[in-house]
């Protein structure tokens, strides 16, 4: 049972029963194989005799580095030497017997053992096959290596980040990692759900840089609209104003967006200038884009005047969206609309628990609970004893 668990008498996880093997590393595929074990699913991840580089990355205490804790917990982790034919032959009788299979391997890695997708799909006609590539499986870029970083670059993403007189910036995690696994699990939930009804699996598969480029989506209907080159500007947005827009306050900092004309009369009146709405530079969205520095400058003298957390109370009370920037010490389980047990209890061999996010999705009858990470093999015997 997984970190999903149904509360006692309550309905069961809907993945209980299906089985996914993972032969993944790092974050895309874990993370949606994560998805799938918060889901209920039982987990199964192979790894080689020096166990998945996320065990390692960045740290040296023991086998349950950062990485490893954030998308590893509640899975049954089976060692295998992938090298040698029984490791081979043992890895897929598991794939064979399987719903599902998740890899992020470079392409052509597991066709060299008898592991990929097409190979396994025609012994095993209803298999979901899940898998992740750098840069596609076919084409001179699909031989290269690449991390989240890559795409963000090679994506349009990097350009559009960071301040308009300094370099790109990048996102300062691995959001194209974590879009990948949300959306391979989405993949295989929507292959698993068409299985039901034909009775066919199916080849579910994805690139970092087509996710990254698709995220990008409203920059690209920008570009193609309007016909200009979205630059990286910092905050702000480009055609609406205050949009986005970072101010200082007497403690702090808040995000705020008012545009609209009518949201841009009520934060005036919020903060006591009810004038500036028909102050001709600020009367409507145009005018206020052409004079932004000097909005900026109103407002950053306004708000100066207020507490973060009674600025962003009080603009609420009016349908403005805000927000006060937090760091992650200042972010807590049940304030400001974070659910109660998103937190949960991550446990593993030798060590204190820590507190990480849970899965986010909610579904009735349904809590989340604390989680325990696999030692490296821990599950070797007992999973191949089960074929």
């Amino acid at each position: 049972m997984t970190t999903q668990q149904a509360a006692s008498g309550a309905i069961d996880p809907p993945l209980q029963g299906l089985r996914v093997i993972e032969f993944g590393q790092y974050i895309a595929a874990p993370a949606a194989g994560q998805t799938l074990a918060d889901l209920g699913a039982d987990v199964i991840k192979i790894e080689p005799p020096g166990g998945d580089a996320s065990r390692r990355v960045g740290w040296t205490g023991d086998d349950y580095g950062p990485m490893f804790s954030a998308y590893n917990r509640d899975k049954r982790s089976v060692m295998l030497d992938l090298r040698s034919s029984e490791g081979q032959r043992q890895a897929k009788r598991l794939a064979l017997n399987a719903d599902v299979v998740l890899s992020n391997s470079r392409p052509g890695a597991l066709e060299k053992l008898g592991l990929g997708a097409e190979q396994l799909i025609s012994e095993a006609p209803r298999l979901v096959y899940g898998r992740v590539s750098a840069f596609g499986q076919t084409g001179s870029a699909s031989i290269r290596a690449g991390f989240d970083i890559a795409a963000q670059a090679e994506s349009g993403m990097m350009s559009l980040n960071g301040e308009g007189d300094r370099d790109p910036v990048r996102v300062g995690f691995t959001v194209v990692d974590i879009l990948a696994g949300q959306s391979l699990a989405t993949g295989v939930l929507a292959a698993l759900v068409r299985r039901g009804v034909t009775g066919r699996g199916a080849l579910v598969d994805l690139s970092l840089i087509d996710v990254a480029v698709s995220a990008l989506g409203n920059a690209w209907a920008e570009y193609r609209q309007l016909g200009l080159m979205p630059i990286r500007r910092g905050n702000g947005q480009p055609t609406v104003a205050p949009a986005a827009d970072v101010l200082k306050t007497r403690d702090g900092m808040v995000v705020l967006s008012a545009y609209m004309d009518e949201h841009f009369i009520r934060l005036c009146k919020a903060i006591g200038q009810p004038e500036l709405a028909k102050d001709a530079r600020f009367s409507n969205n145009p005018a206020r884009v052409s004079h932004r520095a000097e909005l900026m400058d109103v407002l950053k003298k306004a708000l100066s005047q207020f507490d973060s957390e009674a600025l962003v109370a009080m603009l609420a009370e009016g349908g403005i969206v805000a927000g006060a920037i937090k760091d992650m010490s200042q972010v807590h389980a049940g304030q400001g609309g974070v659910s109660k047990d998103l937190f949960i209890d991550v446990h593993a061999a030798g060590r204190d628990p820590i507190s990480v996010p849970g899965l986010a999705i909610n579904l009735d009858g349904i809590r989340r609970q604390p989680g325990r990470l696999p030692a490296l093999g821990e599950h070797t015997e007992q999973v191949l004893a089960e074929l």
